[in-house]
């Protein structure tokens, strides 16, 4: 029916609407998580690359036990020589990942969750245009525009500057001057999360390439394996360029690790890595980038209840901006099938229920 929700193709199955809404939480619990566990001064009293490596860590021994549930362990070795090309390509998103990781806690020590999120959906459009060129499909003028209205819609909250002032004046405990935001092409804070955004489009449109496309016959979690050990070399090298490899696993460093504030952030990023794998997978990264759109109008919503930061009247219009971008593309959304296994092995997405 014209203008309806086209449902059979926003979720097609019943598993991929399990993950679109597990994506959404764990990502708005990671906000409010990290955020929680700042001192006064919104600074850490963990190294966050440690915990970043650690995070990995952890990611990649959930991959190898998911895997050696259904199949030899001894055959995940093997996998690793037959598909050393994909392990190889899986550099690339683990590269710009381990980047968007280690920024995320440096941003969200300058922004609130809310203002965190708004930022980071500068992601929207380049994510559209990004995927045009990897997948070399089209996007229709009704994606597009649904695409815009989520941009403006995310953005609009910067139109009542006395949120940034009251931001800052909550974060660093003194008044700024609104000019300060106005000229944000300057800030520092800015330039990080527009690096953080870069990383985003383009590590989760090559994730979903190599999900689809190079490596659409590797099982799921041999390629959770390949991004984990590449994200590991890739945040140890990280560690070693601070020259900070060694202190970083010192028994002072580990202790100030291991508490449970810090073990829920790990545990929750795990689960992060986990389902973003599923959610490529199964939907599409344009799908993605409305999920994160969605994550900031309920982290608004989690931040008011939990530390007091009051919700704007602009935060109400750009709610309602990006619930009707949100159903404007539900009508027309984006249909990214992985290629056709040759081997047999069935995808996730075709093993559950369909809607």
């Amino acid at each position: 029916m014209p203008g309806s929700i086209n449902w059979k193709e926003l979720f097609p199955t019943k598993f991929s609407a399990v993950v679109f809404v597990s994506y959404m939480v764990l990502f708005i619990n990671q906000g409010i998580f990290v955020t929680a566990s700042q001192s006064s001064q919104s600074t850490y009293n963990y190294n966050t690359v440690t915990v970043v490596l650690l995070t990995e860590v952890l990611k990649l021994f959930v991959s190898i036990i998911f895997f050696a549930k259904d199949h030899a362990i001894f055959s995940l070795v093997q996998e690793l020589k037959s598909n050393a090309k994909v392990l190889m390509l899986y550099f690339v998103p683990a590269f710009m990942y381990c980047f968007y990781n280690n920024l995320a806690f440096v941003n969200l020590s300058a922004f609130d969750p809310t203002t965190y999120y708004l930022l980071l959906q500068f992601r929207v459009v380049v994510t559209g245009i990004v995927f045009q060129i990897v997948f070399r499909k089209q996007l229709s003028g009704k994606q597009w525009l649904s695409l815009i209205l989520l941009t403006v819609g995310c953005m609009i909250k910067q139109l009542d500057l006395a949120d940034f002032s009251h931001h800052s004046t909550a974060k660093n405990g003194t008044s700024s001057d609104s000019n300060s935001y106005f000229h944000f092409g300057l800030n520092i804070n800015i330039m990080l999360i527009f690096v953080q955004t870069v990383c985003s489009c383009f590590a989760g449109v090559y994730n979903e390439y190599l999900l689809k496309g190079v490596g659409a016959e590797v099982n799921i979690f041999v390629q959770n394996v390949f991004m984990y050990v590449d994200s590991i070399v890739c945040n140890a090298g990280l560690l070693l360029l601070q020259g900070d490899l060694l202190g970083a696993f010192s028994a002072k460093a580990l202790s100030s690790v291991f508490t449970f504030k810090v073990l829920i952030i790990m545990m929750n990023n795990a689960a992060i890595g986990i389902i973003t794998s599923f959610f490529l997978k199964n939907l599409n990264s344009i799908l993605k980038t409305f999920a994160s759109a969605l994550e900031l109008m309920f982290t608004a919503i989690f931040c008011y209840i939990i530390f007091g930061i009051p919700i704007y009247l602009n935060t109400v219009l750009a709610i309602s901006i990006v619930s009707y971008a949100v159903y404007l593309y539900s009508q027309n959304p984006v249909v990214n099938q992985p290629k056709e296994q040759h081997n047999h092995e069935p995808l996730l997405s075709n093993t559950a229920d369909d809607v």
